[in-house]
């Protein structure tokens, strides 16, 4: 392949996979505690760099770009905005610790607090996942033992029955690793949140920290950057067409 067209197609490539983040970003605008995806490039060395017969910093031509690729997408942590809802069941968490839910007999956090209780009193999630207390145990809210409330440092009671609600946080964020739209599973140790640390808002929830905005404006430059990269490739294939029928002619 020319290495026009090799370049042309490798940030075509790219930005297509750029959009493709972005669009998810979109489609979880409203998705409570929805963290966006950021999309991280890196520049190729050149084909001939790649194949081990030019050296990097030789100075030559072979020291030119050879195109970017697609390396990952990386979370932004960076808290969402609370939302006022008055649902007793809904919890945002200020500070950077998480919820724990259980899914499949395995612990997972998320910093969506659109709970819901089930019939039996169950605080789960809106999947059905059960919301874990600090013992580890699920938080059961008896329907018939009355009225109940959750504290400001998130602990939830009920006629002298107080159950604490599990906050952790991961040893670094770089830990997790991202289960379904705001779930998160951790690679490493958790540590409990310190009892001076914990603030928990009742009757709120942290919504996505995706900007629409900035989100949109970020697919229309990804748009062009993908047709100027298709523009480049038709007018490399015409100019190599034209050559070839004139040399063809010759």
């Amino acid at each position: 392949m020319p290495y026009g067209l090799y370049l042309s197609a490798q940030g075509a490539h790219a930005q297509a996979k750029r959009l493709d983040v972005i669009a998810n970003n979109l489609a979880n605008a409203e998705t409570p505690a929805f963290k966006r995806e950021v999309p991280v490039f890196q520049a190729y060395y050149s084909e001939a760099i790649e194949k081990g017969t030019a050296m990097p910093g030789s100075g030559s031509i072979n020291d030119l770009s050879g195109g970017v690729l697609f390396q990952q997408t990386l979370t932004d942590y960076s808290p969402g905005p609370l939302k006022r809802t008055e649902i007793p069941t809904d919890m945002a968490i200020q500070g950077n610790a998480f919820f724990v839910v259980q899914k499949d007999g395995e612990g997972l956090l998320t910093r969506a607090g659109n709970f819901m209780l089930t019939g039996a009193g169950e605080l789960v999630t809106q999947e059905g996942y059960p919301v874990m207390s600090a013992d580890d145990t699920p938080i059961i809210i008896d329907p018939a033992n009355g009225p109940w409330s959750v504290t400001p440092t998130g602990i939830v009671q009920q006629r002298g029955v107080s159950q604490k609600v599990a906050l952790v946080r991961p040893a670094s964020l770089g830990d997790l690793a991202k289960q379904g739209e705001n779930m998160f599973r951790s690679l490493g140790p958790l540590d409990a949140v310190p009892e001076e640390e914990r603030r928990v808002t009742n009757g709120y929830l942290e919504m996505s920290d995706v900007r629409p905005t900035t989100e949109l404006v970020d697919m229309i430059e990804a748009s062009r950057a993908v047709e100027a990269n298709v523009n480049m490739m038709q007018l490399q294939d015409q100019t190599l067409s034209a050559l070839v029928s004139r040399v063809l002619k010759a």
